[in-house]
């Protein structure tokens, strides 16, 4: 007699039965609190910016400085100029005279209000700028003329105060042309030799030049009563 062997499925819980639920944290898969983005009404001035007008109230203040004890300012057309040749320009100034190069813009800005101010028809292209501390205004010129020559410069001077007053460049030649304070010097000698015609010719020199006669005479008297 055979038997008959009967299968029956295996039984197999339902997944969610035989699963292991593990405890979840809240936090983790929480979204990300949002804030409002802030954006500033006025930009934020850069360090750069800053430097800038740093940089810009230095040369400023260093303009001023040199206004100082100056008796002329002129300018020199700077367009052109090699960073060597500039160095032996300098080089070649008396020490009572100062080469610097600076903006129209700022020049002007320390200039103002002052009777330097005259020098505003000469804001125009690059320009260095020439300081002199010296009474002795063809000393301070020839140097340039001189480097004019030897380096075959075309740059030449767009104009320059004096005493308050602007020379234009094709009115340097009064300048270069002023007299010495040697030779002014002689010139009272002359007068005191022969002083009628010698004090005629006095009061008809320039005022400047009659200042300086009267200066000298003032110290050849003190310099001779200390003997």
């Amino acid at each position: 007699m055979e038997t008959t062997l009967l299968s029956f499925p295996s039984y197999k819980p339902p997944p969610s039965q035989t699963q292991t639920l593990k405890p979840t944290n809240p936090f983790l898969h929480s979204s990300k609190p949002k804030f409002p983005s802030f954006k500033p009404t006025t930009p934020f001035p850069s360090i750069k910016a800053a430097i800038s007008r740093t940089k810009k109230e230095e040369t400023v203040e260093r303009v001023k400085s040199q206004l100082e004890n100056c008796y002329l300012i002129a300018a020199v057309k700077y367009t052109g100029f090699t960073v060597k040749q500039f160095q032996e320009l300098r080089r070649s100034l008396p020490e009572s005279s100062k080469l610097l190069v600076a903006k129209n813009t700022l020049v002007l800005k320390a200039i103002e209000g002052t009777p330097w101010e005259a020098l505003k028809p000469c804001m125009k292209g690059m320009n260095a700028w020439l300081f002199v501390h010296s009474e002795e205004i063809p000393d301070a010129i020839k140097p340039y003329r001189t480097f004019q020559k030897e380096k075959k410069v075309e740059n030449d001077f767009t104009g320059a105060v004096f005493e308050g007053k602007f020379y234009g460049p094709g009115e340097f030649k009064q300048l270069e042309n002023m007299p010495t304070r040697a030779e002014i010097y002689a010139k009272l000698l002359g007068s005191l030799q022969s002083p009628a015609i010698g004090l005629v010719g006095t009061l008809q020199a320039p005022a400047r030049d009659v200042v300086m006669i009267l200066q000298a005479y003032v110290k050849k008297l003190e310099e001779e009563s200390g003997q």
